[in-house]
């Protein structure tokens, strides 16, 4: 995006890419929007990605299901960064970045406090600003101390793998949660099928023991989507995520700037991290252009931070919802199945995840009393949980609001004032 904008880039990774790293697949309808304006949406459906034009969610027993009628523009896409990045590094170097692949990072140059540059392990480079987007162990975030904020904890490991032979390729993408065990499943690239399986962290033990075999037990706790698989043959290892939180972290500072997990990072379950991290740095390249001249260029930085933040906020409180351990409360099936039989609100949901609509426009305190309401008369017995976590949901909800307010570690006032 800076490239073709015309300004000096130089991009240093040190992968060789193709490479793998551990990522979310999904790629929500405003991403692949992205990529479609990037150039290199027409060489992944050539890699053999399936655009998803069918959405189906079960909790339990509601299940929520959709259809693309091209409200939301582009397909959503399951995409495994083994051949996203390779694009988007190729897409780079043809807008004229100077990308080196193979060069690590090992610290910062500074003067007087300001970010200046980072040194390689070939060598120094000197910059006017440095953009960390390397992910949750990012090395520009630990050379500047950036604090993190809002952090929450884990409640799922992930693990996921690749089927080939499986038949079902129309573009159907699978979300749920069984009892305690979350589930996501859809098409990929390169003829494979991609199955991820979210127990409990407290099950790690178990998990860890023998890997294979707890993947294919829990695969059959979701019946529909054993059957999808039942005709395929598993490939390459399991893959997995454990050791994770949620965060946001100070993303701006003199010299520097964060941009996607380097600078805030949520729950897997539904799927935002890609998308997220590229409306961010569409964002913050558009940010950088016009702040080019400005007479306070960090001034600019802290602004587009500030955006982050207020973009972000909602949706990762709800994806900490979503991912929570244990079996789903009959509140939370009850407020899903009150979705489910509204095709409104069910399109609603997908404007949610593709950040169309914020989460409590959706799950208003109307559609939370309705649904506490609807558990309380189909469930006489559990009037006091239900009643008890009712109030604790409102409470949480004030919680957030509260914390929302916080000015972050390092935003300065007027970039919090707006």
């Amino acid at each position: 995006m800076l490239a073709r904008r015309g300004l000096s880039v130089c991009v240093l990774d040190k992968a060789q890419f193709p490479s793998e790293t551990p990522s979310t697949h999904v790629i929500q309808p405003c991403g692949v929007q992205i990529l479609d304006q990037l150039g290199v949406l027409e060489q992944l459906l050539a890699a053999g990605t399936a655009p998803l034009d069918r959405f189906t969610m079960v909790n339990d027993d509601v299940r929520l299901e959709t259809t693309r009628d091209g409200s939301l523009g582009h397909p959503a896409l399951c995409v495994r960064r083994v051949t996203l990045d390779a694009q988007l590094v190729a897409a780079a170097s043809a807008a004229g970045a100077q990308v080196r692949t193979g060069s690590r990072v090992t610290g910062l140059l500074t003067e007087r406090d300001r970010v200046t540059g980072v040194r390689t392990d070939q060598g120094a480079i000197r910059a006017r600003l440095v953009v960390g987007a390397d992910g949750r162990h990012s090395t520009v975030a630990a050379a500047v101390g950036a604090p993190e904020y809002h952090v929450s904890p884990p409640g799922r490991l992930a693990a996921w793998g690749y089927y080939e032979g499986v038949a079902d390729r129309d573009g159907h993408l699978r979300f749920g949660r069984v009892g305690e065990t979350g589930f996501l499943a859809g098409p990929t690239d390169g003829d494979l099928y991609m199955v991820a399986v979210a127990p409990d962290l407290t099950r790690q033990p178990e998990f860890d023991a023998d890997r294979v075999r707890y993947f294919t037990a829990a695969l059959r706790i979701w019946p529909e989507l054993a059957d999808v698989v039942g005709g395929g043959q598993r490939v390459g290892p399991i893959r997995v995520v454990s050791k994770w939180h949620g965060y946001f972290r100070r993303s701006a500072g003199p010299g520097w700037v964060l941009v996607g997990d380097a600078g805030h990072f949520k729950d897997f379950t539904p799927g935002q991290g890609i998308s997220d991290a590229l409306r961010q740095a569409e964002q913050l390249a558009y940010t950088i252009e016009n702040a080019l001249d400005a007479l306070d260029f960090d001034a600019a930085m802290q602004s587009w931070w500030r955006w982050r933040d207020e973009d972000a906020y909602e949706m990762y409180w709800f994806a900490s919802l979503m991912g929570r351990p244990g079996a789903a409360s009959p509140l939370t099936n009850r407020l899903l199945r009150e979705v489910s039989t509204d095709a409104e609100a069910t399109g609603s949901f997908l404007r949610v995840l593709n950040h169309d609509l914020r989460p409590s426009q959706l799950f208003t305190p109307a559609l939370l009393a309705r649904a506490t309401a609807g558990t309380v008369r189909d469930e006489p017995g559990r009037i006091v949980a239900t009643l008890k976590e009712a109030l604790a949901s409102t409470k949480e909800n004030v919680r957030q609001a509260r914390h929302k307010r916080r000015r972050p570690p390092g935003m300065t006032k007027t970039a919090w004032r707006g």
